[in-house]
């Protein structure tokens, strides 16, 4: 995904003040998926485009909502951000924040498992961009805590994981009410079945790119299989960690997320558990833990 035409930032029409933070993080040259995208999203085009995940995505399409977002009244955002996960949500909002205070816009994510006020007041005030997940933002709507009628700008990230969440209803419902003239960017690992009915059905004749290849290849990962009694899985799973090193488990239900945690603890294993029934931040502590070690 390395830059190697030698073109900037400022050649793909990124103003000055986003382009100075940018250089200050340590970015100076777009990656792929950022040349290619940017231009067409800076002229209001609608993008529909295929990547994969690390490719460079929020910033190829958080640089051209920056550049031409409105600011916004109270309860009336301008921009909107949907995500299929509230982890998902949080790592955008960190990586617009920096950006949006140089272009005097305010960010706010949207999502279950936290309390409402928390994120009503900031809409009293007025946000600009709104970052959200559907559950949430839906309810929010029918609270009448915001409305979506001047949101002009909407882009639409992982839109394949939305489909496989159920979420293509929710994400058709709250297009449905945003502005009829909006700018609207998609971006997905793949284009195909819900996908292509979301490009067909609520995109304008959308710039279409691809970036890498169309199927993940696996050829770099070595496959084991073992056959084990249940109650031997385990003592392997923690032997298996032991010798490979940071690792994670999936367990079919929390209430064996919570089980295999205990069990590979009493193996001498630091280990954090993470499910749909622990608060979310629970959940932010557990992979905090998990980031350092």
């Amino acid at each position: 995904m390395k830059n190697m035409t030698g073109v900037s930032f400022s050649d793909l029409g990124v103003p000055a003040p986003l382009v100075h933070t940018l250089r200050q993080q340590g970015i100076s040259e777009p990656f792929e998926v950022q040349m290619e995208s940017i231009p067409d999203a800076m002229l209001g085009r609608d993008v529909s485009c295929r990547a994969p995940t690390g490719s460079g995505k929020t910033l190829a399409f958080g640089l051209p909502l920056l550049t031409r977002c409105v600011r916004a009244d109270p309860y009336l955002p301008t921009s909107l951000i949907l995500t299929p996960t509230r982890e998902l949500a949080e790592q955008i909002c960190t990586v617009l924040r920096p950006l949006a205070h140089e272009m005097e816009l305010e960010v706010v994510a949207i999502y279950g498992g936290t309390a409402y006020s928390k994120q009503t007041r900031p809409l009293k005030r007025g946000v600009d961009i709104v970052v959200a997940c559907p559950g949430r933002l839906l309810d929010l709507m029918d609270n009448g805590a915001l409305s979506l009628e001047n949101v002009d700008i909407v882009v639409i990230d992982e839109a394949d994981r939305m489909a496989d969440m159920g979420f293509m209803e929710p994400v058709c419902q709250i297009l449905d009410n945003c502005s009829r003239e909006r700018q609207t960017i998609l971006y997905s690992a793949t284009l195909d079945d819900e996908v292509a009915d979301l490009v067909k059905n609520y995109q304008h004749q959308p710039v279409t790119i691809e970036i890498g290849p169309k199927e993940v290849s696996m050829e770099s990962m070595q496959h084991f299989f073992w056959t084990v009694h249940n109650t031997g899985k385990s003592r392997l799973a923690s032997t298996a960690v032991k010798q490979g090193g940071r690792s994670m488990i999936f367990c079919r239900t929390r209430r064996g997320v919570d089980r295999v945690g205990k069990e590979l603890r009493a193996t001498g294993l630091e280990v954090a558990t993470i499910h749909g029934g622990l608060s979310q931040s629970q959940r932010d502590r557990a992979m905090e833990r998990f980031i350092h070690g």
